[in-house]
């Protein structure tokens, strides 16, 4: 049997703007060229812990809401945060945010609560500031594409 890996993508989209991000990061992680991983979608209030267990890997989306990260985004680390923790040490991690007046805060708390969980940051975040540029979903797409790369599984299976 063939190992299929998993890519959780847990994101905030609030507004049109980080629904392009999202659909940027979809469409990288979904990459033709990447195969071998399953890439899950879960709005952060939907998320759960069993999500977050049974991925490979994760990438986090967010506005920057005055100045930190979306409270959902936030429920969804107080959820998982005592549940997984051990179980997650390792857990490949990359990170959008958008914003309007800064995203500096709301990427530093990410950073915080995912080393508190020993994840392992495998690509820079993503910081786009106004409405996504072209640059900002290539950023988005390149991201996805390389966490699901990251763990997708060699042709030996």
């Amino acid at each position: 049997m063939l190992f299929v890996a998993r890519l959780l993508i847990v994101h905030h989209t609030p507004s049109p703007a980080t629904a392009e991000l999202l659909d940027a990061v979809v469409r990288g992680a979904s990459d033709p060229d990447i195969t071998g991983v399953d890439v899950v979608r879960r709005a952060a209030l939907a998320a759960t812990a069993s999500d977050l267990l049974a991925a490979d890997a994760v990438v986090l989306g967010t506005p920057a809401n005055i100045g930190y990260m979306s409270g959902a985004l936030k429920h969804f680390f107080d959820t998982v945060f005592y549940v997984c923790g051990d179980d997650t040490r390792g857990l490949p991690y990359g990170c959008y945010v958008h914003g309007n007046l800064g995203v500096e805060g709301a990427v530093r708390a990410i950073g915080s609560i995912a080393d508190g969980m020993g994840w392992t940051r495998v690509a820079e975040p993503v910081e786009v500031m106004g409405a996504p540029d072209k640059a900002a979903l290539e950023a988005c797409y390149e991201l996805g594409a390389v966490v699901a790369a990251g763990i997708a599984p060699d042709e030996d299976g």
